[in-house]
């Protein structure tokens, strides 16, 4: 049965990481270091995303990193937001009437909202953060205010000092183009924020515990160029075919910026060794969505027990090559969203699923349960 098969699988993977000489790794991640556990927007499985409550429950159940997705106001200043659209994560609606709202190209996408660019910084302070999932605790919406990328480094240090540890941060530029060109912002402007403040806050060398990412790649490429600060390549796709092989619907088909300059190349297409070869040239790592890491396929077998046929009861064929061909080539690969109440492809244990992909030598995952995750690294030790 698969929880046998998964247990059978683990303990391989733990005698073979700890097996050996007293010099072999214990994992089989590119550097032999454990996996880090990087807070997906905080603890949001448990408060309102990208706050700095939600930041700090993370650092004190055990992130290595907190991860900050980055938006513009309309003065330029860096805030935390999953998108540039305000709607779904805050109280907008209630301070601010329907007469802010635009209709924007979003990636392609005719959308209708509140966009964070429309609102001054002094504006997003009088916003309070709301639990977007309707299935998680609700109770603290309306508490807590937007944060911006200042804020959450000067908490990510103030933790880390008192734990006496390092906490990174792991800010993603949500959105680059638009920025760019459909709001107006110019060329790069937000990328050249993002450096001033990361280096002035540590400095420009590859050993500061910070890591920025992007689905785009012109935006990395030009990174590349301006700090030695480690560089990350997302990978997307829309959805995971009964088979296995991964569903690639626009927008989630393409970088963005490959859709503007007609580049045929999709998501996928980075993930073939060509393709590695390719984001090795100006990144350090790669975070693809985990079904692209292990295959997984709806045979319509129910395996979890409960009479209902779910993502959770898919067959698990194991991994897909890729974690090992890109540390081949010297990424690393981080992988995400790993979800205590959704999104386990084969697995109805968060735990034991973070576990699988461990035990494949992933390098670091990213959780909306950081507490799951840190459960799950301890168990393979």
């Amino acid at each position: 049965m698969q929880i046998k098969t998964l247990a059978l699988v683990l303990s391989a993977a733990f005698l073979q990481a700890c097996g050996g000489s007293d010099d072999s790794p214990r994992f089989k991640t590119l550097t032999g270091a454990e996996p880090l556990v990087i807070a997906h927007r905080g603890a949001s499985g448990i408060l309102p995303e990208h706050t700095l409550k939600a930041y700090k429950a993370a650092i004190e159940q055990g992130a290595d990193f907190i991860e900050p997705d980055l938006v513009l106001t309309q003065d330029g200043v860096m805030i935390d937001r999953h998108e540039p659209m305000l709607d779904g994560t805050t109280d907008v609606a209630s301070k601010f009437p329907a007469s802010r709202m635009r209709t924007r190209d979003v990636d392609g996408v005719p959308t209708t909202a509140y966009f964070a660019s429309d609102f001054t910084l002094a504006e997003i302070k009088t916003l309070r953060a709301v639990q977007p999932r309707a299935n998680r605790p609700q109770a603290y919406n309306g508490l807590y205010e937007i944060p911006t990328l200042d804020e959450v480094i000067a908490l990510a240090k103030a933790e880390g000092t008192k734990r006496g540890k390092s906490v990174g941060i792991y800010p993603e530029i949500k959105h680059s183009t638009y920025h760019a060109t459909t709001v107006g912002f110019g060329a790069r402007v937000f990328e050249d924020k993002l450096v001033a403040t990361l280096h002035a806050a540590y400095g420009n060398v590859a050993s500061v515990p910070v890591f920025i990412q992007s689905f785009e790649v012109s935006n990395l490429q030009y990174l590349n160029t301006q700090t030695n600060i480690r560089l990350v390549q997302l990978i997307d796709a829309d959805d995971v075919k009964d088979d296995g092989s991964m569903s690639l619907v626009a927008p989630y088909h393409k970088p963005y910026d490959f859709v503007v300059s007609n580049d045929s190349r999709s998501f996928a297409d980075l993930l073939t060794s060509s393709g590695l070869d390719f984001i090795k040239t100006y990144a350090d790592a790669v975070g693809p969505w985990k079904p692209y890491l292990v295959k997984t396929v709806n045979d319509g077998v129910e395996r979890t027990g409960d009479a209902t046929l779910t993502i959770n009861d898919r067959r698990v064929d194991g991994s897909t090559g890729v974690i090992e061909m890109a540390h081949r080539k010297g990424l690393l690969v981080h992988t995400w969203t790993f979800r205590d109440d959704a999104s386990g492809y084969g697995f109805k244990d968060p735990q034991a699923e973070m576990q699988y992909y461990m035990s494949l030598g992933i390098d670091g995952v990213f959780t909306d349960f950081t507490a799951t995750g840190v459960a799950a690294r301890a168990g393979l030790r």
